[in-house]
């Protein structure tokens, strides 16, 4: 009887060769994919904008409505936003986001931390609403005087709200806040305005 080598060797004699595979591809796409988090969640001003100063964090807690804002997924849908800031212990900012899912029928709420990117003097935070990654809050303009209004823009230009401690903006002030966004690089043009009509909030 003819006999036959048999050189391919059992796939049982290769496991841990295969396990060994299997786990650095895993840990290099696990960190291929928090490389790509981390740099999705920049912290500075969009390119060639600055934040304001002087800025006088006490002056700009407590809350805040949404007059303005471009497109995102995580409002999509929301009327009737505020933002709400509060001073903790450790000198960050608690940050309570608010809008009525009007497809749901259901308010909608995220709490979020932010922190001074640099001097406290200067309009400039990182703000995080999931664990340890933080994107850019920029106060572009704000109202010096009162602390009124305000024109705040994330890390690039895809991000842009205008904000105001009445639910109504004087039509003055919204227009000159939507040219200097539209100056400053900002599609003003695709600006959804928020509508504030619920009275339960």
């Amino acid at each position: 009887m003819k006999t036959f080598n048999n050189s391919i060797a059992s796939p049982i004699a290769h496991r841990p060769v295969f396990v060994r595979l299997a786990r650095a591809l895993w840990v290099a796409l696990a960190a291929a994919t928090i490389g790509l988090a981390m740099s999705g969640c920049s912290t500075a001003p969009p390119e060639g904008l600055t934040s304001v100063t002087p800025f006088d964090v006490n002056r700009y807690l407590g809350k805040w409505f949404e007059i303005a804002r471009l497109d995102h997924s995580f409002e999509r849908g929301l009327t009737d936003v505020s933002a709400t800031y509060s001073l903790k212990p450790d000198a960050s900012l608690e940050v309570i986001n608010r809008g009525f899912n009007t497809k749901k029928d259901e308010w909608k709420s995220a709490t979020g931390r932010a922190l001074f990117t640099g001097s406290t003097n200067q309009g400039s935070l990182k703000v995080s609403f999931f664990g340890p990654f933080y994107g850019g809050y920029h106060v572009l303009a704000l109202d010096q005087t009162d602390y009124q209004w305000a024109l705040v823009a994330g890390p690039d230009r895809d991000y842009l709200w205008i904000l105001a401690r009445t639910k109504e903006l004087a039509p003055a002030i919204r227009d000159q806040l939507v040219a200097q966004a539209k100056k400053m690089g900002f599609a003003t043009d695709k600006l959804i305005w928020v509508s504030h009509t619920r009275t339960d909030n």
